[in-house]
This record gives C-alpha cells, structure tokens and sequence, in this order.
C-alpha cells in the first residue's frame, strides 16, 4: 500500500506543479500556441501507447457527437482558457479554483445523471467558494476579480463537464480510447485557433523552453493520468480523495520554490476552507474509486 500512495503522491505532485510551469511556459509561447503544441505531443504520447496495448475501437455515431463535444469543450477551451487565465492570474489562486471542480461536478451530474446533491455537498460548496472570495480578495481588501481568473473559472467548469462526459461514455468506450481521441479533435481545432487568438504567435527560441513543454506535457496529461487510473484501484476511495486535494499545496509549494512567491496568510486562509470545503462536500459522495482525466 505504501508503493500506491507513493505513486498517488507523485500524480498529485505533478498536477500541482503544472500550475507553476504552465506560468512559466508563458515567458516563452503565446497561449493558444501553447495549447496546440502541448496537444500535440499529448496525441503522440497517447497514440503510441494505445496502439501498443489496445488498438482502436469501433465507435457509434451517437458517441463520436460526446467525443466531438468532449474535444472541444473538455479538451480544447480546457486548455486554452488554462494558459489565457495563467497570463495573468496568480497559479496559486488559480489552483484553487480548479480546486473546487469536485463541487460543480457533483451540480452537473445532479442535473444530467440524475444524481443527488445534499445538503452536505451545499454546505461544501458555500464553504469553499467564501474560501476563493477570500483568497481572490486578498482577504476582502479589494473587490477587483482578475480577469485571469475569470478564464481558470471556465477552466475548471470545462473540467467537470469533461468528467461528466467522460463518464458517460465509459460505459460503452475505453476511457484511454476517448481521451485519445477526445485530445486529437482538440488539437485539431487548436491549430486554426492559434493562428486567429494569438496576436502575435510567439513560440520559443531556445531548447529550455521546447524541453519544458514536451516534458510537462507527456508527464502531466500522459504519465501521471495512466499512473493515477493505475493505482487508484488499490487505494481507499476517501484516502485518495484527500491526496487529490493536495494540488493547491503543491501549487504553492513549487510557486516559492520555482516563482520565488511568498505564501500570504489569506492563501494559506483560504485554501483551507476550499480544500476543508471540497473534502466536506465529497466525503460521502466518495465511497467509490476517482480517475483523474
């Protein structure tokens, strides 16, 4: 057990890290070249390794309209307003915020898989979203909201759609499968995009910079994801749910160590009542295995 919640440990640690990295990938690419290249090498990452475990499966046309959506909306926006927010909001707030996708999650499938939402998973919520007034807010001294941080909201809306959709199709379709071609629609709707939302283009000049970008993308979207669905079939479902929780740390943790940023005391506030929210809101609405996608 300590081999799978060392692994967990590592996905969660590189999720969080994406936050940092993806702020710093933006010294370099503009945000939706940034988008199309990381799909890019995500694509090739996730053709290679299903074409040498399970080949391609026979879809529906009624599926191929979820993937459809699943690519544009899940994986495409996803990633864009992703890189657009963090040009200009805070990785640590932003982590955050994506923080509480569990939350709007358990509100979609509420209204599109029938499931119920409780009292306790509204009190999570309330809880949580004073936690990113307060975070946002540095503490309540400004009501200003970055419009950056508008983005990581349609960041972490996207996200849960994605889950839901995902979920959806999992019935019927492997859900490495979907995510490989869920990812190839995006990354063919983000190239004409780049041309049309950057301006100008910009892509790096130097190896660091094209490095960065093929590692985070093949490890965070490819390694981490197989590693997480891997291991979590041998965790306790609420134990797992608690490490998944983790990020905004991490995000904060590597902010310091690789952005030279200061924890402030409405952060660390904050992110306790997000994460205390989250974890409140899910605890019983967790009982099975997550997959992170």
């Amino acid at each position: 057990m300590l081999k799978t919640y060392l692994w967990l440990t590592f996905c969660v640690t590189v999720w969080g890290s994406n936050f940092v990295f993806g702020k710093m990938l933006l010294n370099d690419f503009s945000p939706a070249a940034l988008t199309s290249l990381r799909l890019l090498f995500i694509v090739i990452f996730l053709f290679i390794f299903i074409f040498s475990r399970h080949g391609l499966q026979k879809i529906s046309l009624g599926d191929w309209g979820w993937i459809f959506l699943l690519g544009v909306v899940g994986v495409f926006i996803n990633q864009w307003s992703f890189f657009e927010g963090l040009v200009t909001a805070d990785s640590t707030t932003s982590a955050l915020i994506i923080a509480t996708a569990p939350i709007m999650t358990g509100i979609l499938a509420a209204v599109f898989l029938k499931e119920t939402f409780t009292i306790r998973m509204l009190l999570g919520s309330i809880i949580a979203i004073t936690g990113i007034y307060f975070v946002a807010t540095e503490g309540g001294k400004t009501l200003q909201f970055d419009r950056g941080l508008l983005w990581i909201v349609v960041t972490m809306v996207t996200f849960a759609i994605m889950i839901i959709i995902t979920r959806i199709l999992s019935q019927r379709i492997i859900p490495i499968v979907t995510t490989f071609y869920s990812n190839v629609i995006g990354f063919i709707i983000s190239v004409p995009a780049a041309i049309v939302m950057d301006d100008p283009v910009r892509v790096s000049e130097d190896w660091q910079g094209w490095g960065l970008l093929i590692v985070t993308a093949i490890v965070v979207h490819g390694l981490a994801n197989l590693i997480w669905n891997h291991y979590i079939r041998y965790a306790e479902a609420s134990k797992a749910s608690i490490l998944s929780n983790l990020e905004p740390f991490v995000a904060m943790a590597m902010g310091v160590l690789l952005l030279h940023k200061p924890i402030t005391l409405p952060e660390m506030a904050g992110s306790l009542l997000i994460v205390g929210g989250v974890i409140f809101a899910n605890y019983q609405h967790r009982k099975r295995s997550m997959s992170h996608s």
